[in-house]
């Protein structure tokens, strides 16, 4: 792999990265880990469970490195009301960032109504704020046909949020593709992308960049970054 096609230098990259562990079984040292590797590295966000938000804030005290928590990870099917209540927690505990699962039944049955109104629900939560809170509305896109990605990410891109994300990175589908990633761009263009799901390689990373996402969502971060700079040494 080499960068010549796609310049970009490793701290570039790494500003691109949300660090991210959202395994059911991350112990509060991992956190903490994640977070002096998000700091050493130079990495956009970091990505938890609500479980440690308050940790990761209380980690990050002081660095550049966002903290960012989870809604209706990773299945999307908690009611509004919940939603809104798990944004609200996350946001008063340290997130500066939301990424929240979509309704994935409302998607599939091209329900605007129900979409349209969780989304603005949880939006209105994230823009109350001072400063406002990114919100990253997660569609499931390798789940879903061409027909549902650009129902989906209409009404994402009309309701105002910040990013549309592929994939929560835990569905049998899969994750994030270059195809799906140039679609959601064309589809909502006053959205950024987020892609997410199955991205391990600097390589898969920068071919992402380069389709029109503006974040890569990993639990590989640090293997990629350090993949760019073994690479720029050549």
């Amino acid at each position: 792999m080499t960068n010549t096609e796609y310049q970009i230098s490793d701290n570039e990259l790494a500003g691109c990265i949300d660090h991210t562990l959202l395994d059911a079984t991350a112990t509060e040292e991992q956190i903490k880990q994640l977070c002096r590797e998000a700091k050493s590295y130079g990495f956009h966000t970091v990505c938890v469970n609500g479980r440690w938000v308050a940790l990761a804030a209380e980690q990050l005290t002081g660095a550049k490195v966002a903290v960012g928590g989870v809604v209706s990870l990773p299945l999307g099917a908690d009611s509004t009301k919940i939603k809104v209540a798990q944004a609200r927690e996350a946001i008063f505990t340290g997130a500066d960032e939301v990424d929240m699962v979509a309704d994935l039944a409302a998607i599939i049955a091209g329900d605007t109504t129900y979409l349209q109104s969780q989304i603005q629900a949880v939006l209105k939560v994230c823009r109350s704020m001072r400063p406002v809170v990114v919100l990253k509305v997660i569609i499931e896109s390798a789940a879903l046909s061409r027909e549902q990605k650009i129902f989906s990410c209409r009404i994402a891109d009309g309701c105002g949020v910040d990013f549309i994300k592929t994939s929560t990175g835990l569905h049998p589908a899969g994750g994030a593709t270059i195809e799906d990633i140039k679609l959601m761009k064309e589809t909502a263009p006053n959205c950024k992308i987020k892609a997410a799901g199955g991205i391990k390689t600097a390589k898969q990373a920068l071919e992402m960049l380069e389709a029109g996402a503006e974040r890569i969502g990993t639990s590989s971060g640090v293997q990629i970054i350090n993949e760019l700079r073994a690479e720029q040494l050549k």
